[in-house]
């Protein structure tokens, strides 16, 4: 067994948030260099040469990427062999969004009801995604999702008939309407399978993967390929100016369905793709 103590999880929760809002991931940033050697688009090319600066500007700086810093989508796997103590473990998060959110001047977004609109200034509570696994790790994502990406996504429960080209066409279709609502080059998250909101949470952490990391299905893989080009082939381009790049990866995770149904929830995510990692190993007891 692996004991975490909770005042842990608060302070590397904190930091993450930091991180996930003021660096570029890495892949993503290979992900735009490559976008810009394939970029015909005179506009679109210079979209990606400020994205990139942006990136830049923003890790040296130690300021936000974005002034959207976004709603903090917390994904936690903990290991049945895992003991936390010193509290609760969902306060402890909330607490570390919070303080990261403070320290290091995110704009706080969260607002305690959605119709009487009064932010809480904490820009908690966090978006909390619990799941058990096996072994003795706790691994912890943050990954703060804005607004005008997560406004843009949609599910809908298709005929088991309407098969892979249903898929196909709902998916570029919501691209399509979308536009440069949700600031492209994009990352298309597709969640398969499931129910109405098993499809919605798969598609979240479809957008988890790193980016050049094909999907471990040889079919899947290819019908990622397939997407991404028809997605590409819009021409909405880099922040809606036009060009060949409007998303940089399409992402695809599914689960079982009933024999009559076929959800599909698309969640698009901005070129950013913000989100970073921690694995935790406790004391052993």
């Amino acid at each position: 067994m692996q004991i975490i103590m909770v005042e842990d999880i608060t302070r590397n929760v904190a930091r993450m948030c930091c991180e996930a809002n003021m660096h570029l991931g890495q892949d993503v940033k290979v992900a735009l260099e490559r976008a810009l050697t394939i970029e015909e688009s005179p506009a679109g090319r210079e979209v990606l040469k400020e994205l990139l600066e942006n990136a830049e500007i923003a890790d040296k700086e130690r300021i936000p990427l974005c002034q959207d810093t976004g709603v903090a989508v917390v994904f936690v796997e903990m290991g049945r062999e895992v003991i936390i103590e010193g509290g609760d473990p969902l306060e402890a998060i909330n607490q570390g969004v919070e303080k990261g959110y403070q320290e290091c001047y995110l704009r706080k977004s969260m607002v305690g009801d959605p119709l009487k609109r009064i932010n809480t200034g904490t820009n908690t509570p966090a978006v909390i995604h619990w799941e058990m696994v096996p072994g003795d790790k706790l691994k912890i994502t943050v990954a703060p999702k804005g607004g005008g990406s997560e406004n843009m996504s949609t599910l809908k429960v298709l005929k088991p008939a309407q098969g892979e080209k249903g898929v196909i066409d709902f998916v570029v279709e919501t691209v399509r309407e979308a536009g440069a609502n949700p600031c492209p080059p994009l990352v298309v998250g597709v969640g398969l399978g499931g129910t109405f909101e098993k499809a919605a949470l798969l598609a979240k952490k479809a957008l988890l993967r790193p980016l050049g990391q094909a999907h471990s299905d040889s079919y899947y893989a290819r019908l990622e390929e397939v997407i991404l080009e028809k997605v590409n082939s819009l021409g909405i381009g880099p922040q809606g100016f036009g060009g060949r790049i409007t998303a940089l990866a399409v992402h695809i995770e599914y689960f079982a369905a009933h024999i009559a149904s076929l959800p599909v929830a698309v969640n698009l995510n901005c070129h950013a793709s913000r989100h970073v990692e921690r694995v935790f190993q406790g004391v052993k007891k």
